[in-house]
């Protein structure tokens, strides 16, 4: 028996999140009938599934690492027929999406998967999960500009801050940073560096969690290992938790004394 929520994002159709609201509005049917009940549990081999009345069929789930070179667009369609990340792997049944995307002008490791549920933990803020970076910048940034972007600099969306910051050496008129982030803001890095008078010349991601990009050659793609993949599903629960226990805490807090 498997929860229908978990069945639906394992079957690409979006996060686990988000097959509840589908749930719950009513766009999930059973057999042909509407199931609303979010706790549903089912044998996916003895029921028909479908989506605003689209069948879904289950699929295995698959884990790809890519190399993202520059010029690559993290979409899985483009108008203007500009290359795709997708285009790097080879091709295969499922339809995947990328985790964690870099924009045009950035480069390096991108995931690529079918489990929306797995996706959904690794993309969001709040689960934490570390994304690291080679930034070569325009300058030389201060200690004191290093110790800004610790502390959080305001963007549009509010404030937003790097988890660590190391810098690794001067190239001529410019300077290599290492940054570490656990949230993920459309082009993050490079707005922070902006406010700080920086340009950012090169962007390279490194590593996601525990996946790292290591000597993946550029616009190359290869399967996550199990043993990876193992370690990334760990460090995802291990946000859950953490992400429970703070709710806990909240809880009680709320509920003064008697109920904590």
């Amino acid at each position: 028996m498997e929860r229908l929520n978990k069945y639906l994002a394992h079957a690409g159709v979006a996060s686990r999140r988000k097959c509840d609201e589908l749930i719950a509005a009513g766009r999930v049917k059973v057999d042909g009938r509407v199931v609303r009940d979010l706790g549903t549990k089912l044998e996916p081999d003895r029921h028909t599934i479908s989506v605003d009345d689209a069948p879904v069929r289950g699929e295995k789930t698959v884990y790809w690492v890519v190399h993202k070179p520059v010029g690559y667009l993290c979409t899985n369609h483009d108008p203007a027929g500009r290359p795709l990340a997708t285009d790097l792997i080879p091709r295969i049944e499922q339809r995947v999406f990328t985790v964690g995307r870099l924009d045009e002008a950035s480069e390096g490791l991108l995931l690529m998967t079918n489990d929306g549920d797995l996706a959904y933990k690794l993309m969001h803020p709040k689960f934490e999960i570390e994304k690291t970076y080679l930034v070569l910048v325009a300058g030389h940034p201060t200690p004191g500009d290093l110790q800004k972007l610790l502390d959080g600099v305001w963007l549009a969306e509010g404030k937003v801050k790097a988890r660590r910051v190391r810098k690794l050496k001067s190239q001529g008129d410019s300077t290599w940073l290492r940054i570490v982030l656990s949230e993920g803001k459309n082009r993050e890095i490079r707005r922070m560096l902006a406010k700080l008078d920086h340009k950012v010349m090169k962007l390279r991601r490194v590593a996601i969690g525990p996946i790292e990009l290591d000597r993946l050659p550029k616009g190359k793609a290869r399967k996550l290992s199990l043993k990876e993949l193992d370690a990334l599903k760990k460090e995802a629960e291990a946000g859950t938790r953490k992400l429970d226990r703070l709710r806990d805490r909240a809880a009680g807090r709320e509920n003064g004394p008697a109920g904590a």
